[in-house]
């Protein structure tokens, strides 16, 4: 079931009017459907059901509290990547051994913070990252878990950007080198290592890159196991691609059976840290048409949505699809989509078929739940958007939209 779907000629997201709720809270505006984060979250959840697993949801993908609340109130873990997201998923009610913290860069203040709150483990990047983690435990008198971030060099087949497990990405250690890390961690007094981590790239539309790195990955486990160390976690990061386009990846249960198959009578409990595959089509930014414009070589259709709401385009060239909210019928063209932004790379869409459009209509942009409003920012002093969970018929204010006043608040 599909729960932004047309009813009498118009879009409605689960319940409720997506025209109704931009002329209520304004445009640009990204709408989120509950039902479609439980159906999602569970989906993939319950394909490992026949492992021991933790499902830690990657916050980086949607970080609005509304959000991470009504995962939480499904059982998911979080996988962070800094102490802002620490922050949020223990204010949106995780457990903090439900919570793995990833990323290359963490700070001497973020480790503390994780420590303090008793997080499950660190997934570690470099030898120097485990030498300050074991330095701020020591200072607190505690011991840090941790997991090595092990880089395959695996090809993801994926955008270069979001690709992230292969020798030239900054992410990981290599394989020949992660058994001297490991040795190290044995015999730091702080540290206790618990896990291996791998994490090759974001939205896969193959199971392929991911046995392979499984592979690898199982393979130094052998090397793990001569050393004597107690590994009990192997964290297979998320990545697993959504159809923005007419990509077809793996449904979740394929997913989980072929790594089921794969782990076989191997003794380590599983952590997964999906994140866009929960999220990504589970919201749409909604956008007001305010001019069109044709030149001798283009049409354009200039909306109030622009780069600094919704930013995949114009930094990996990615496609949404991009929908009329309430169809009239007219002729489609070839128009570009471009917000007010003083710059040529904002657009939302290029060289794309659309009905003829006219100001005040509407226009509803698809999968944009999953790095949409995170990445968004103020460039040109722009408001970010407002947020609305809509669960059923009842509108959630996820996030008021900004005003002027809370976008200068910080400043002098």
């Amino acid at each position: 079931m599909h729960h932004f779907a047309m009813k009498n000629g118009s879009l409605f997201a689960e319940g409720l009017s997506v025209k109704e709720l931009a002329r209520e809270y304004g445009t640009p505006l990204y709408i989120y459907s509950a039902a479609t984060l439980k159906r999602h979250f569970q989906a993939f959840d319950s394909a490992f059901d026949s492992m021991e697993h933790l499902t830690c949801y990657s916050v980086k993908a949607n970080s609005n509290l509304a959000v991470l609340k009504l995962l939480a109130s499904l059982g998911a873990g979080m996988d962070i990547v800094s102490g802002g997201e620490l922050y949020r998923a223990l204010l949106a009610g995780v457990p903090a051994e439900r919570i793995v913290y990833s990323g290359v860069g963490k700070k001497a203040p973020e480790i503390a913070q994780a420590l303090s709150a008793g997080i499950l483990m660190f997934n570690v990047e470099s030898v120097q990252e485990l030498e300050r983690i074991n330095d701020v435990a020591k200072s607190m008198g505690k011991i840090a878990r941790v997991s090595f971030r092990i880089n395959p060099d695996v090809d993801p087949k994926t955008h270069p950007y979001i690709s992230t497990g292969m020798k030239k990405n900054k992410f990981g250690l290599t394989i020949e080198s992660a058994l001297d890390a490991y040795a190290l961690a044995r015999d730091l007094p702080a540290i206790k290592p618990v896990g291996m981590d791998c994490h090759i790239g974001s939205q896969l539309t193959t199971i392929e890159p991911f046995l392979e790195a499984l592979d690898k990955l199982l393979a130094f486990y052998e090397k793990l196991k001569a050393m004597n160390l107690d590994i009990r976690y192997l964290d297979l990061g998320g990545g697993l691609g959504i159809p923005y386009n007419e990509e077809e990846p793996p449904h979740p249960s394929a997913f989980g059976a072929a790594l089921t198959k794969a782990l076989s009578g191997v003794p380590l409990k599983v952590v997964l840290e999906p994140g866009r595959v929960i999220v990504g089509n589970a919201g749409i930014l909604v956008t007001e048409v305010q001019y069109t414009k044709q030149t001798p070589t283009k049409s354009f259709v200039i909306v109030d949505a622009a780069m600094n709401d919704l930013l995949r385009p114009s930094l990996y060239g990615s496609f949404h699809r991009i929908e009329e909210v309430a169809p009239k019928g007219r002729a489609p063209q070839d128009v570009d989509v471009v917000g007010p932004i003083c710059e040529s790379g904002d657009f939302l869409a290029k060289d794309r078929q659309l009905p003829e459009m006219l100001q005040g209509e509407l226009l509803a942009v698809y999968s944009a739940g999953a790095y949409g409003f995170t990445m968004s920012s103020n460039y040109n002093t722009r408001a970010k958007a407002a947020e609305i969970l809509v669960d059923g018929d009842t509108a959630i204010v996820a996030r008021r939209r900004e005003t002027y006043e809370s976008m200068v608040a910080h400043e002098i």
